[in-house]
């Protein structure tokens, strides 16, 4: 018998697959089309388990496709640009380029050794000038439709280090690389315009009916929509006024105080030459060093300090005193809360531990509140009081009218509110694509014209992990000339988020290879919308959100033909490993590597496929892989036991079949209809490679039979491989040329299911007696109620048990139980 020599063969076939480019996805093909695409890796430098599970639920879903007859679009790239890079350079000397290319090889073999079917010919990686010039092109796009944009805004600042640092620099509030408590630089930074997509990214989640309803809702919280209004502030004895956005106007006559963000620009302007602004400064500088994330927890202890200024209450002309507060944020709304302590918790609990006064504006029907006894807000729908013309209303009924009443005495208006943020892209740093911008002392913040991409970053750069951007360093970079008048400018310092790098790139894979466009329209409009995306739930918001802002503005910009990006969206869930997600901390990692020169890759493939349903968590499990490889021995020996019986040329006579016969093309072919129908429908393909096992077994014990029929052998060994090739695509490939196929495995059709073959001669009925299981009975599927009662009562077994006792009551379920009551 021939060895299951996995290494071997998986070697042959993948050299094979790569020299005839057997998953090329072809440009206006006949056939209907089929965009499957994983999302691209970092190239970290190893993969790992998660990505192993991702890119083989995603290769199963391509290889299915391709057999069912679609053309299928399924590409791999890296999204190559990232902070890892630049750290490897400051701590090894390696460029960062260096560190990527070298990565990015290893990854690409690793991917080759699993055997993925990419179509290596669309490969993108974003760090190199062939990919970054488009990303810079779609810079300028947005700049000239006035969607980037440049402001001042706060970034992580590490004293110490004297550098910007990304959020994920900070750890615990220090720069993870000096330790130093991080505070907060106020920069000039360039944002792209997100929020005037905010109604559309919002109302468009309707058409997303193939997304799952946790990643939907997560979009809709973080785009945030509230309706409410904007109500100005006067500043006592300023010009300067102070507006907030409330979605509670019907309290504005219960406003006691204002609060505004410690990094409000107003808040040492007001305070400047008060008796109070020693200990104003004292706290803004406190706050620069606490995150935004312990600044908004419910847990946090409130604490503000009083500007020495007052605001003028446009309801009712009361005079309230202006503090700064550690919960509220400058990005969040305007910066700036009114605080109306009887109907709201936070400025309750804030009123009573500084001793600010508390007025009642709504109360309950029938009841009077006092500010003096509550001990804590009322936030309930009531009856309006202390707010004149609207006392004794409903504050439903108010709502409206009290806006009305702010917005004619010119303090006020309607206002939609969103919770999302403009999309700060600036990144101090130098692996990224350069923006590309320069400025000129004579013309001022200029776009460099397209003809001039890319903007190539400099080699001659010297990383420190101190001072400013290490693009910085270069003044070959850093110097060039004006593109309007030709005079000496400087270029843009920063670089573009990674986000921008990947939100895009699925319209690049449909033209990878064009040097003169992003990517050709009709191409684009050929394979997009891509038809199933397959990634992570923890890009639910960052990365998709912004894919579809993307998508959007380049459909307005008339670049892109579709406005969102992906139909369907699976997230896959985690590789766990004795209840943790795997990390070299809790060092239970397993490496992919391993298991491959152990296993092979179709038994690494088959066990991520068959532990868990794709959406949810995976246990890893060292028996489960060594059942897997088990199973795939067992398939080898089955078929090379049965590869001479499958070159005969005879047909099914359909006339001539025994019982047996019949049974095994059943489970044969209902088999092939549950294979079918899980990928399909729900991706359960744990399911599906169960099934398999059925029917393995089930073969085992039929080809044992003296009378089994080489025809129904052949016809089982061969729908067994095709169904197993999206899967374990190594062996099946091999097993189809044992058994003497020609032409690869995976482009032959998926097999189909014979509904004659599924139908049962007999079926077996279980019998019950007051409850109990007193025997099983075979009938025709299509028996009568009397004609299975029958049966039953003539059974030996149920007889005896029926001896001598009265029955009461006879209930049959047709093709599964028979119950009699007796007494």
């Amino acid at each position: 018998m021939a060895f299951y020599d996995f290494e071997g063969i998986e070697k042959k076939w993948q050299e094979k697959w790569e020299k005839e480019n057997n998953f090329h996805g072809e440009d206006f093909s006949e056939k209907p089309k089929y965009y499957m695409l994983v999302m691209f890796p970092y190239p970290s430098g190893k993969l790992h388990m998660g990505h192993v599970r991702n890119y083989s639920i995603g290769d199963v879903i391509a290889r299915f496709k391709r057999m069912q007859g679609y053309n299928v679009l399924h590409p791999i790239g890296f999204d190559a640009f990232g902070l890892p890079a630049e750290n490897a350079a400051i701590k090894h000397g390696i460029p960062p380029k260096d560190w990527t290319i070298s990565n990015m090889a290893e990854m690409e073999d690793q991917l080759k050794r699993l055997g993925f079917s990419y179509d290596w010919q669309r490969e993108v990686k974003t760090c190199m000038p062939e990919y970054y010039k488009w990303t810079q092109w779609m810079f300028l796009q947005m700049y000239k439709n006035g969607l980037a944009y440049k402001k001042k805004s706060f970034v992580n600042w590490c004293p110490s280090c004297e550098t910007v640092l990304a959020n994920e620099q900070v750890v615990n509030g220090e720069c993870e690389r000096c330790g130093t408590p991080v505070g907060k630089k106020n920069l000039e930074q360039w944002y792209f315009k997100i929020t005037d997509y905010a109604e559309r990214l919002l109302n468009d989640i309707d058409r997303l009916k193939g997304w799952p309803d946790k990643v939907k809702i997560m979009q809709e919280n973080w785009i945030g929509k509230s309706t409410g209004a904007l109500i100005d502030f006067k500043i006592e004895g300023r010009e300067d006024k102070i507006t907030v956005f409330t979605t509670r106007p019907d309290t504005v006559f219960g406003v006691t105080y204002i609060v505004l963000a410690p990094e409000h620009p107003l808040v040492q302007e007001i305070s400047k030459g008060t008796e109070y602004e020693k200990q104003v400064t004292e706290f803004v500088n406190k706050m620069q060093f606490v995150n935004e994330v312990t600044r908004t927890s419910s847990d946090l202890e409130k604490e503000g300090v009083f500007t020495g200024a007052y605001a003028i209450n446009p309801a009712n002309g009361e005079r309230i005193p202006i503090l700064t507060a550690n919960y509220v944020l400058l990005d969040y709304g305007t910066g700036a809360v009114m605080a109306v302590p009887a109907h709201d918790e936070r400025d309750f609990d804030f009123a009573k531990k500084y001793n600010l006064p508390i007025k009642v504006v709504i109360n309950p029907e029938g009841e009077n509140l006092n500010p003096n006894t509550m001990t804590n807000a009322y936030t309930e729908d009531g009856i309006m009081c202390n707010s004149k013309r609207f006392d004794g209303m409903k504050n439903r009924e108010a709502y409206n009218k009290i806006i009305d009443y702010l917005k004619e005495k010119g303090a006020g208006d309607y206002k939609v509110n969103y919770r999302l943020r403009d999309w700060l892209i600036s990144r101090q740093r130098y692996w990224g694509a350069p923006i590309p911008i320069v400025y000129c002392d004579h013309c001022g913040e200029v776009p460099v014209p397209e003809e001039q991409l890319p903007v190539l970053l400099p080699e001659d750069v010297v990383f420190t992990g101190k001072g400013e951007s290490p693009l910085t360093t270069s003044e070959s970079f850093m110097n060039t000339t004006c593109p309007k008048c030709g005079g000496r400018a400087t270029r843009e310092k920063d670089t573009m988020d990674t986000f921008v790098c990947s939100s895009w790139y699925f319209l690049r894979y449909t033209d990878a290879t064009n040097q003169n466009k992003a990517f050709d329209f009709e191409k684009a409009k050929y394979w997009m919308d891509v038809d199933q995306y397959v990634g992570g739930v923890e890009h639910a918001i960052l990365h998709l959100l912004y894919s579809r802002f993307f998508t959007k503005a380049l459909y307005d910009f008339k670049i892109s033909p579709v406005d969102e990006p992906f139909k369907n969206l699976l997230t896959q869930g985690m590789v766990l490993k004795d209840g943790a997600k795997m990390s070299k901390s809790k060092g239970n990692i397993v490496s992919p590597e391993e298991i491959i020169k152990e296993y092979g890759a179709d038994t690494a493939r088959l066990f991520i496929m068959f532990a868990a349903p794709p959406e949810r968590d995976l246990e890893w499990s060292d028996q489960g892989v060594e059942g897997c490889f088990r199973f795939l021995n067992r398939v080898w020996r089955l078929v090379d036991e049965l590869k001479d019986r499958c070159k005969t040329t005879s047909t099914i006579d359909l006339q001539q079949l025994s019982k047996d016969d019949k049974e095994m093309r059943r489970i044969l072919h209902s088999v092939v209809k549950k294979v079918t129908e899980d990928i399909t429908e729900r991706f359960n393909f744990n399911t599906a490679i169960s099934a398999t096992m059925e029917l393995v077994n089930a073969l085992y014990q039929y080809k044992e039979k003296e009378d089994a029929k080489d025809e129904i052998l052949k016809e089982a060994a061969e729908k067994l491989i095709l169904i197993l090739a999206p899967f374990v695509p190594h062996i099946t490939e091999e097993l189809w040329e044992m058994i003497g196929k020609t032409g690869s495995v995976h482009q032959q059709m998926w097999p189909t299911y014979d509904v004659e073959a599924l139908k049962q001669d007999e079926i077996e009925i279980v019998v019950q007696i007051n409850g109990k299981l007193r025997g099983k009975i075979l009938v025709s599927p299509n028996a009568s109620q009397e004609e299975i009662l029958l049966t039953a009562k003539n059974d030996e077994k149920i007889k005896q048990s029926l001896e001598g006792k009265q029955i009461v009551k006879e209930i049959v379920v047709p093709g599964k139980i028979v119950n009699i009551v007796v007494k």
